[in-house]
């Protein structure tokens, strides 16, 4: 893995060991717990200037998934690359480091990982923030975007996720629609994926969508949406770009319809990135709303 430079990611490592492995987390500042669970094909850097923004006064956690990040690149014989070891993974890890009255922050796979975990466990979250994400089944009005099809579904997908770095490579620029970002910022995103073996968790992600209710995982999404109203009495913050081409208003439709109060931001020109689009902006209200009443 390349180096990456201090001044994008100045955080120390911290690492817990499922069995044989290590996941690895970065843990900033004190106070009041913020975690942030990022999705594919990103990794904890997605969140650095959240980080750096909430760590003078707040605890702040972000989890690299297994095989993502700087976490261990297991095979498939060495780990099961599912939804449901991902959500076991995410619960080991909040209750190894014992976290509780948490400000959860979810974006991409992140949603369904983290709000898996939340809805189990309503009376340990205090606040949800929503980021170009979903927690439930891809919504009947949506379909598949065919990129994903092609990548879940023909002999094409190994060759351009884990050959050609294409997933990976591509949301850098995809992913962003306000702005270019530099290429310092593209190459670090990409810095764990740089050989075949180290992209197969990018390929598995798309692989373990669930579109069908014979599919891994498919069953656990339905539990993961039931479990949503839950968290229906939380303050719950959606910060959302309108030109996500996956998660965009059919899902943020059906988070309006489960939290009809949360309070919404939409950035019209913001992508699937959004934090790299509108980072400048986001953080800010983040902040807000994580320090909102925090006597109460």
């Amino acid at each position: 893995m390349q180096s990456i430079s201090k001044n994008l990611y100045p955080f120390e490592s911290h690492f817990i060991e499922l069995g044989r492995l290590r996941l690895h987390y970065v843990d900033e500042g004190s106070g009041e717990v913020v975690v942030a669970v990022h999705g594919n094909p990103t990794w904890s850097f997605y969140y650095r200037e959240l980080i750096k923004g909430l760590r003078d006064d707040h605890r702040v956690l972000a989890p690299d998934h297994m095989g993502c990040g700087l976490s261990d690149r297991p095979d498939d014989d060495a780990y099961r690359y599912t939804l449901e070891r991902r959500v076991a993974d995410f619960e080991t890890f909040m209750d190894r480091l014992e976290l509780d009255a948490v400000n959860l922050v979810v974006h991409d796979w992140g949603g369904a990982i983290g709000c898996a975990w939340a809805g189990r466990n309503p009376d340990r979250v205090k606040r949800l923030v929503v980021l170009n994400t979903g927690a439930f089944h891809l919504p009947a009005s949506k379909a598949l975007p065919w990129q994903l099809w092609l990548i879940r579904n023909t002999p094409l997908g190994s060759g351009l996720v884990r050959g050609l770095n294409g997933f990976a490579r591509g949301a850098t620029r995809l992913a962003c629609t306000r702005r270019p970002i530099s290429k310092e910022v593209r190459d670090a995103y990409c810095a764990p994926y740089d050989t075949w073996d180290n992209r197969r968790a990018v390929l598995r992600f798309v692989e373990d969508i669930p579109l069908n209710p014979d599919d891994p995982g498919y069953g656990l999404v339905t539990e993961i949406a039931e479990n949503l109203p839950k968290l229906a009495g939380k303050p719950i913050l959606i910060c959302w770009g309108d030109r996500d081409f996956v998660f965009d208003e059919h899902f943020l439709s059906e988070w309006v319809r489960i939290f009809p109060d949360a309070e919404l931001h939409r950035f019209a020109d913001g992508g699937h990135y959004i934090l790299e689009d509108y980072g400048d902006e986001i953080v800010p209200i983040i902040r807000e709303f994580v320090t909102r009443n925090n006597t109460t």
